[in-house]
């Protein structure tokens, strides 16, 4: 069959597939344009699966919010050169107004979720993906409910993005400064009762081990300084053998250290108060949730050193955060 430039074009203007890749989808199909589509979907599911392992740190992220519901999502891909083209911002903002019209619970539900065109959210991914040969991912996906909802996405770059649910209406002022509060921030949740127990007990593990740490490492200083051995020639086994060829040590003050190093570090470890080590891994605690609970964290929008929760009860004393959601393709 006589494949005309002219067919190539429009199958072209239809799928913004390569020129070659339409070619051979018309030939392969035998000059019938719906089935030469489909050729080229099919195509752009072999592309991704080939370059499954790339990594996609580029793309958008975007929202919408629809009264008291909103999604947060984001379209990734291999190279900020096709992130900048029409045709992927195009696929991201449908992907978006998809996604807030059938308000699915979950990235899977999102990728079966019906486009403007009748194709799926992950059908299209892959039709873009064999357009431009470079990896497209859903990169996040969340859906939020609440009373009064504020979004921000950073327009620098459109790679960072938050929204903030709230149990009433805010004025605009201090709904958009906790949203942005949120995206720049990146709190692990809302007050210290909503922290995951997972993230404080590694925060307590890290807390302990740090302070043990601490503990029998100023003891060994102590140690050397005693010894007349500057503690900072000896923090390694490198720094040892840098230090004894430069002759700043002599070989005897080196295996002097060393000696020093294992019995001190051994002895401290093993008599170390445990209370006072629960105290102050507590107290790191306490510093972290204070540093990474929304409420708690110092309000970026204000001159005042005041807390979020502070700042949102002087707006309004009735007024509490809900929900956050926030996503990154930088992170």
């Amino acid at each position: 069959m006589n494949i005309t430039a002219a067919d190539v074009m429009k199958l072209r203007k239809m799928t913004s597939a390569g020129m070659m890749d339409c070619k051979k989808a018309l030939v392969e199909a035998e000059g019938d344009f719906n089935k030469a589509v489909e050729i080229i979907r099919e195509k752009g599911k072999m592309v991704a699966a080939k370059r499954a392992d790339r990594e996609t740190s580029e793309g958008e992220v975007l929202l919408r919010i629809d009264g008291n519901k909103a999604i947060l999502v984001s379209l990734g891909c291999e190279t900020d050169f096709v992130s900048a083209t029409p045709d992927f911002k195009a696929l991201a903002s449908g992907i978006a107004d998809a996604a807030i019209k059938a308000f699915p619970a979950d990235v899977e539900g999102l990728k079966a979720a019906p486009m403007a065109d009748g194709h799926t959210v992950e059908e299209e991914i892959s039709a873009q993906t064999g357009k431009t040969g470079e990896k497209h991912v859903l990169a996040y996906y969340a859906a939020v409910e609440a009373p009064f909802i504020y979004g921000y996405i950073h327009k620098v770059n459109n790679k960072l993005g938050a929204l903030v649910g709230f149990n009433k209406e805010v004025p605009e002022a201090i709904a958009k400064g906790i949203a942005m509060q949120v995206a720049s921030m990146n709190p692990v949740c809302i007050a210290a009762a909503d922290c995951p127990a997972e993230v404080l007990e590694n925060e307590k593990a890290v807390a302990i081990q740090k302070t043990k740490d601490e503990q029998v490492q100023k003891a060994v200083d102590a140690a050397l300084k005693k010894a007349g051995i500057n503690p900072a020639h000896v923090d390694s086994e490198d720094h040892i053998e840098s230090n004894t060829a430069k002759g700043w040590l002599t070989p005897e003050q080196a295996q002097q250290a060393r000696e020093i190093i294992a019995k001190v570090s051994e002895e401290k470890a093993a008599n170390l108060p445990a209370q006072m080590v629960e105290n102050i891994a507590n107290g790191r605690v306490q510093k972290f949730l204070k540093e990474n609970t929304l409420e708690e964290q110092e309000y970026q929008m204000s001159d005042d050193k005041i807390s979020v929760k502070a700042a949102l009860a002087a707006a309004d004393k009735d007024a509490k955060v809900v929900v956050i959601k926030r996503f990154s393709l930088a992170d």
